[in-house]
């Protein structure tokens, strides 16, 4: 099911083969299959958790160190949007104070001034959680459809083989 989706999606390889070539960019970076999509989810879910500026160059430049598929991580990355990002972070923080055993910083708001005056105590909690879910959960994720992907391909040629079993009665 997956394999159908990206084989549709890559049939028409006209356009993007010659937006490699006008720009010289190593087509690697854009192979569908299941290591360089897979690799891709982990690489732009483990900077989309980061609270960070400019993570889609965080992206970029990991490319030399990692093959992925580069649009997949990039809009990855785009998960972690102005919407998302307040409840990301705040889960992140909450997750930082379980794993440290402490409270947290009561009354919250939401306003430059408060977090300039409480950025010592949100720091370490916020980075702790963030390393959390940049390691752990982006692995788990990496795992779960790296998986879904395999269990794909095994029940699609497992439904070729009854059909072909059919066949021939």
């Amino acid at each position: 099911m997956i394999r159908k989706f990206f084989r549709k999606k890559a049939s028409k390889k006209g356009k993007l083969d010659t937006f490699l070539e006008k720009y010289n960019l190593p087509r690697a970076y854009f192979n569908i299959n299941r290591k360089m999509i897979t690799r891709g989810v982990f690489v732009g879910l483990f900077w989309g958790f980061i609270p960070m500026p400019m993570q889609m160059l965080a992206v970029i430049a990991t490319t030399p160190f990692i093959r992925f598929n580069v649009p997949i991580a990039i809009a990855m990355v785009w998960l972690s949007n102005p919407f998302t990002m307040p409840p990301m972070y705040y889960m992140e923080y909450l997750t930082g104070n379980f794993l440290l055993g402490r409270e947290g910083v009561d009354n919250i708001e939401l306003t430059l001034d408060w977090f300039s005056n409480n950025m010592s105590n949100i720091f370490v909690p916020l980075y702790v959680g963030t390393a959390f879910y940049s390691i752990v959960v982006s692995a788990l994720i990496y795992f779960i459809l790296n998986w879904l992907w395999i269990r794909s391909v095994k029940e699609e040629k497992l439904g070729k083989n009854e059909k072909i079993k059919k066949q021939k009665r």
